[in-house]
């Protein structure tokens, strides 16, 4: 079960969220079973980037999938699944030179805002306590899909005028790091799940030069939604109840 766990979260990482989300709900009671829960988990994400001053946390949006694994022991489980849309990096950055005069004094006292995208997969240990309630540890490795640094400046409106630049050849592809949070479950443990995770990143970011090291921070605020799992309950029982009569 596993491997074929694990197949499937590396086979599903190259499509786009949207394509992802389609397939989740499609595939949801197929993939659950009395001791694995598939489900959507998506949210609100809060990132940073340590070693860069000055800087300021940017928000976005995450999303993507879960597995649960029940281990031997009931109240512990192995969490993982993949963020197949995540953006990490931040901004309040400050201006650096462009190869374009009219670009430098264009953004003059303006920042930069640098993007980060990332497809992430999220493994840890989670302790489920018997008031619905629970904590999680583990790691987050993550493969890069895009680097930009947005240059801004106010014109007339606040960040009216803009320029990107993709950024990806200063960026490694590979970022990992620590993991760990807590959460509460809803409906008598059986509903969605509401958690705050904190991403600890481990890994310079930048391809080695004279710059300080970046490193990754990251606060998720997600709900997790099991797809399917009625459904697969139903026909367990269904199931059970058939061979009991044979």
């Amino acid at each position: 079960m596993l491997k074929s766990l694990w197949v499937f979260i590396f086979l599903t990482i190259g499509l786009s969220a949207n394509s992802q989300v389609l397939i989740s709900i499609l595939l949801g009671d197929k993939l659950n079973s009395d001791g694995l829960e598939f489900g959507l988990e998506g949210g609100y994400t809060l990132s940073n980037l340590s070693g860069v001053d000055p800087s300021r946390a940017n928000s976005n949006f995450n999303l993507g999938f879960y597995f649960e694994i029940r281990m031997k022991n009931p109240s512990w489980y192995l969490s993982t699944g993949v963020r197949a849309k995540s953006t990490m990096g931040a901004k309040g950055l400050s201006v650096y030179p462009l190869n374009e005069n009219d670009l430098n004094d264009s953004f003059t006292g303006g920042s930069v805002k640098r993007i980060l995208g990332y497809f992430q997969v999220p493994v840890s240990l989670k302790y489920k306590f018997k008031n619905n309630l629970f904590a999680q540890a583990g790691i987050q490795l993550g493969v890069r899909n895009k680097s930009k640094d947005v240059f801004v400046n106010t014109i007339q409106k606040k960040d009216d005028l803009q320029y990107t630049l993709d950024v990806k050849d200063a960026y490694h592809p590979l970022d990992a790091g620590l993991l760990a949070g807590v959460g509460y479950r809803l409906t008598k443990g059986n509903g969605m799940n509401i958690s705050a995770q904190y991403y600890y990143g481990l890994v310079d970011v930048r391809v080695a030069d004279s710059t300080p090291n970046q490193k990754n921070r990251a606060l998720y605020i997600n709900v997790g939604i099991p797809i399917g799992k009625g459904k697969a309950a139903k026909a367990q029982a269904e199931k059970a109840a058939n061979e009991s009569v044979d």
